[in-house]
């Protein structure tokens, strides 16, 4: 595999000597400061993502509480507009670009988020529906931000040390893995005891001190001094033409489509297997605690190796593990092998990271981190609706399906 293109901040290679534009933009703050610093946003990346992670289920709950609006079909649809606006990601990655100091455009994103969702749920069932879907979608401008925006500026707490990045990234993937256990739980758990506006609320005041914890960060700023953002459409092509970008992007979108529908497949497959709709819940648990299990594995033991290389290699491990889930003789093998594909696909989220950090220009970093993400989850989505369309053949022929379409991720990635 060979690079398209020299690399991408027009200078030295990946881990050799800092050009002058990544010395101003990876400057990190006092080594003393960045253990200190890499809490703070370990636990804002949290907040705002448990936030994300439960809006869904709290605007379903919500809706379907008040019998007269909407029922589970608007609170869907509300669902929807707070991640349809990531195709406008890359103009938001460019104005994250062009910050003297990136704290004070994510910071008010994320409160901006927070007050959006909460706002929208304390108006519904009070307000015209057209104008909630609109603060909604207000809030949803934000997600980009909350995503990629939020992993590109890890460099400027950490420092260039690479063992640290890696770290760190493995730190920062297990967030997405606490998240999504952590949101939807404490939904449940709030609407249960205080109901589900509460709930919401709670979540859009997550999303706040989310972004006064951002504060507390040191200055990050985007760009060298003097310099300017990419326009959006050359960050595109830096996508494009950086070929561990492209091929990484391109790859983990066609695994993306496999591992989006892995969560509806474990809940059909636990119940064809034990006959119980409980036992399909435990399997799309177990999955979520190996994905989170294998995310703080990588941040304790950090990945080494040229990134590119590693992504691919644990593409194929990813497929053999899928590949293993189908072939689960029982629902206790079933279990081990959910566990694995998941532990697997968060050590491979960690590795494109990594191709993220090492390949992005300077002044395309949050663009290339958006970019990417934003790619990856529109193909997950397309993965869940079709995984749910399909499952209708049995989930072990999907699952053999999705085995076989994870495989071939490695072939794209090899050419």
């Amino acid at each position: 595999m060979t690079d398209d293109i020299a690399p991408p901040d027009g200078g030295s290679p990946p881990g050799g000597p800092p050009t002058p534009a990544q010395a101003v933009v990876a400057a990190p703050p006092p080594t003393a400061r960045r253990g200190f610093s890499l809490a703070v946003y370990l636990t804002s990346a949290t907040l705002i993502r448990s936030a994300s992670g439960g809006a869904p289920v709290g605007l379903v709950s919500l809706t379907l509480s008040l019998h007269s609006h909407g029922g589970a079909a608007l609170g869907g649809v509300l669902a929807a507009l707070l991640t349809a606006p990531n195709v406008a990601g890359p103009w938001m990655a460019r104005w994250l670009e062009s910050a003297r100091d990136t704290r004070l455009r994510l910071a008010p994103a994320f409160a901006l988020y927070g007050l959006a969702l909460a706002g929208g749920a304390l108006m519904l069932g009070h307000a015209a529906t057209a104008l909630v879907a609109l603060v909604i979608t207000v809030g949803g401008l934000c997600d980009p931000l909350m995503t990629g925006g939020l992993s590109s500026r890890l460099a400027l707490i950490v420092g260039g040390d690479e063992r640290t990045q890696r770290r760190a990234e493995g730190w920062d993937s297990a967030t997405y893995g606490i998240s999504n256990i952590a949101g939807p739980a404490v939904v449940a758990a709030l609407a249960t005891t205080l109901g589900p506006l509460p709930a919401v609320v709670i979540l859009g005041a997550s999303g706040v001190l989310s972004g006064l914890l951002l504060l507390l960060l040191p200055r990050g700023q985007a760009v060298a001094a003097g310099g300017a953002s990419m326009p959006v459409r050359d960050a595109l092509r830096v996508v494009v033409h950086v070929g561990p970008l492209r091929r990484v992007m391109v790859a983990t979108m066609i695994t993306s489509i496999s591992t989006g529908g892995v969560m509806v497949v474990a809940v059909v497959f636990g119940r064809s297997l034990e006959h119980s709709a409980g036992a399909g819940a435990a399997l799309g648990a177990v999955y979520g605690a190996g994905n989170l299990c294998g995310a703080i594995l990588t941040g304790v033991f950090p990945l080494s190796g040229e990134p590119e290389r590693l992504a691919i290699r644990l593409i194929a491990a990813n497929a053999v593990a899928i590949g293993l889930c189908a072939l689960a003789p029982g629902y206790l093998i079933a279990l081990l092998t959910f566990a694995l594909a998941g532990a697997t696909s968060a050590v491979l989220f960690t590795a494109t990271l990594a191709v993220r950090s090492v390949y992005s220009p300077p002044a395309a970093r949050a663009h290339v981190f958006v970019t990417m993400a934003g790619f990856k989850m529109a193909a997950a989505a397309a993965g869940t609706a079709l995984a749910g369309t399909l499952a209708g053949i049995g989930p072990r022929v999907v699952l053999a399906v999705d085995s076989v379409v994870v495989a071939s991720a490695v072939l794209v990635a090899l050419t």
